[in-house]
């Protein structure tokens, strides 16, 4: 048996984990410069709040009190998910992180995967605050489905097994095709025209006809809705690329200013290859105007500088950075979106060269001395001199504190 664990409302529940006066209010969480609806709590969605909607259009409920916002917080999402994540692998032997609020596990050598399932709920719920629902299927896909069901009605304890012929075929009986992995909007169209409403039609077609009219995923996806296991539990794969980038509030016209930003996209690539015991040769830089303002003259290019040995120290990423950004830049741009890319990684062996002037075991003593105060004191502790700040840059008005990260937002109890 496979389950999916699903953190529910997970942006919203983040926030909600430190500001207890959320629970039980309506609350959306905004994208980056606070644009637009990313997450919304149970309660905005029963206000009719739809996924994307411009915060322009909302604003006036959150003046009036009726709706609370957030604007998104990366940093502390991702460490809640990390949570998550190491709780539910301290139950389960095999794993796979599906998204950043979902993950699947196997569930094979569980005798009772309800009681299970449920106890894994309250645990997560207990250890990290965060709402989980588990979905446990003989196949990822009816997996899911059961997920929704868990989310949906709490007599299941947050936890819906789909274990015998009677429930499946009532799961997929009360599922709507759009609500099936995998079915997207445009494929949902095409089933709708052809008389599919819900996941039991779908099952009803012959397999010819689904080979005929669809590519080979949703053939796997018509038979994991009936039973048989197509899509396996995958072994984590190492990264091919690191990427960092951002959008503006105000568009950036100075090169001191962009470089600054741009050594702050290296360092944040750098943070990660050195979490993953990984190492660079080719730094990428991207720059973009504002393809809205036809006013100003638009821009959109990259280049890469390749380096004689792969790296992740940052001043050697911020170097290759800055090479590429003087190619790049000229006076007159009003660069909104920028970013940097690593790639060409090597993963816990790096090669040499003949021709390498740098004393490579001199670096890596600084560089693990960098981690170690970096896990102490954050990740701002140690900076290189030409890094700016991206929080400056972009609008985050309504931004909780990085609580769980960084010390100085450390919740203090009187």
């Amino acid at each position: 048996m496979l389950a999916v664990i699903d953190c529910n409302n997970f942006f919203v529940s983040c926030e909600r984990v430190f500001r207890p006066q959320l629970e039980g209010v309506a609350v959306v969480v905004l994208s980056n410069n606070d644009g637009c609806v990313v997450a919304r709590s149970n309660e905005a969605k029963a206000m009719g709040i739809a996924m994307g909607t411009p915060y322009f259009k909302v604003r006036h409920l959150c003046d009036s009190g009726q709706l609370q916002v957030c604007s998104g917080n990366l940093t502390l999402y991702g460490d809640m998910s990390r949570r998550v994540m190491s709780v539910v692998r301290r139950f389960v032997q095999r794993t796979e992180v599906y998204s950043i609020d979902e993950c699947f596990a196997d569930l094979s050598n569980i005798n009772d995967v309800k009681a299970f399932g449920q106890e894994l709920a309250a645990t997560v719920k207990q250890w990290t605050g965060i709402p989980v629902s588990l979905g446990v299927a003989p196949t990822k896909t009816l997996a899911k489905l059961g997920s929704r069901f868990a989310k949906r009605y709490a007599g299941y304890k947050g936890c819906c097994v789909i274990d015998n012929e009677a429930r499946r075929l009532k799961a997929l009986q009360l599922t709507a095709i759009g609500d099936v992995w995998g079915v997207g909007r445009r494929t949902r169209r095409v089933f709708e025209a052809c008389g599919v409403a819900t996941a039991y039609d779908l099952t009803l077609w012959k397999e010819q006809r689904v080979r005929r009219m669809f590519s080979l995923p949703m053939l796997y996806t018509w038979r994991e809705l009936q039973g048989e296991a197509c899509i396996k539990l995958e072994t984590p794969q190492a990264k091919q690329t690191i990427t960092s980038s951002r959008s503006f509030k105000q568009p950036v016209t100075t090169y001191d200013q962009l470089h600054a930003l741009i050594a702050e996209f290296c360092a944040s690539c750098a943070r990660k290859l050195r979490d993953e015991h990984s190492a660079a040769r080719t730094v990428s830089v991207t720059l973009m105007t504002d393809r809205f303002r036809t006013d100003l003259p638009q821009f959109h290019d990259s280049a890469s500088h390749t380096l004689l040995v792969a790296t992740s120290d940052v001043r050697e990423i911020v170097a290759a950075a800055t090479i590429v950004l003087r190619q790049l830049w000229h006076d007159g741009l009003a660069i909104k979106t920028a970013g940097v890319r690593v790639s060409d990684l090597s993963h816990g062996f790096v090669q040499g060269d003949l021709f390498d002037q740098v004393d490579r075991p001199r670096q890596e003593n600084l560089l693990r001395a960098i981690d170690r105060i970096r896990h102490t004191l954050g990740n701002d502790a140690v900076r290189v001199a030409s890094q700016g700040s991206v929080s400056e840059a972009v609008s985050h008005q309504f931004r909780s504190p990085n609580y769980t990260t960084n010390l100085g937002d450390i919740i203090k109890v009187k």
